[in-house]
């Protein structure tokens, strides 16, 4: 599955579930968490069940009620039997968090008569403060799909709003921010940005997609469909980047017994060949030539 554009559609509503799942994200997120009251939760589930029912996709995930909340098992084990791609994990605290609804998935899964590991998981591992104590998700599961980051929730866990008054993430914020990053790294998975709140304003999503690409992120959560090209556009490596990793890795496919190379007047040495493989694959990943 790409994730480079992953749009939220409130699963209370079956106007927005169909539009949504015509948009053409990469993923659709059909959401029975924070976009669902108390009161709508089990009318929600059942209307995911019942708009999943007979497709025959593979971009379709679903974000269930968190393990401390009275709805999560159910939650759970009506997703499974809906045959989603993932299950989004909200609030996720850690690796011993995500191994229990692991395991819950492969029994309900064997229930269903589904292959074992058919349906992946995507945890927010930095929505809560706690959090950041359990980042270490190498060889987790088979099912980790990636690693997101939700900047709205740990900022309210911490009391404190997303953004200061410059519009940046305040401190706290970005320090989340950058845990999740290179957790994702060290477990070899993409990492998915928090979503920009303001739909409204295609400019800050702009800028604010463009940097999270440089910084590392696979892709970003859009709450809007309008949201989608630009944040696809955003980490769609350009002609110019894709270019100079060709020339990185034909340069020391010439030479593969070199440390260092020159390219351009430009030393280059393994990490410009880690990035450049990076480059490829995400061009590959989003159907640009590679």
């Amino acid at each position: 599955m790409k994730l480079r554009t992953l749009l939220f559609a409130p699963g209370d509503s079956p106007r927005k579930i169909a539009k949504a799942l015509a948009a053409g994200a990469d993923g659709t997120i059909l959401d029975l968490e924070d976009s669902v009251g108390p009161a709508g939760k089990v009318a929600a589930r059942d209307l995911v069940a019942a708009a999943l029912a007979g497709l025959d996709r593979d971009d379709i995930l679903i974000r269930i009620n968190a393990r401390t909340t009275p709805w999560h098992l159910t939650d759970l084990a009506a997703a499974v039997k809906a045959r989603p791609a993932a299950i989004v994990l909200p609030k996720c605290t850690g690796p011993a968090d995500f191994s229990i609804p692991d395991h819950q998935i492969s029994a309900l899964e064997a229930a269903h008569g589904l292959p074992q590991g058919r349906i992946a998981i995507l945890p927010l591992v930095t929505e809560t403060a706690a959090s950041i104590h359990g980042l270490d998700y190498r060889g987790v599961s088979s099912r980790l799909l990636a690693l997101a980051f939700g900047a709205e929730d740990i900022a309210g866990d911490h009391g404190v709003a997303p953004r200061n008054r410059a519009g940046l993430f305040s401190a706290p914020v970005m320090q989340a921010r950058a845990m999740t990053l290179l957790a994702a790294t060290a477990a070899g998975v993409p990492v998915i940005d928090t979503p920009f709140a303001d739909p409204r304003d295609g400019a800050g999503l702009d800028r604010e997609a463009r940097a999270a690409a440089e910084d590392g992120f696979s892709g970003r959560f859009c709450i809007h469909p309008d949201q989608i090209d630009p944040v696809r556009r955003a980490f769609a490596p350009g002609p110019e980047r894709i270019a100079w990793a060709r020339a990185v890795r034909d340069a020391f496919a010439a030479s593969p017994e070199a440390g260092v190379l020159t390219l351009d007047g430009r030393m280059i040495e393994a990490m410009h060949l880690r990035l450049a493989y990076k480059i490829l694959a995400q061009a590959d990943a989003g159907g640009d030539p590679a």
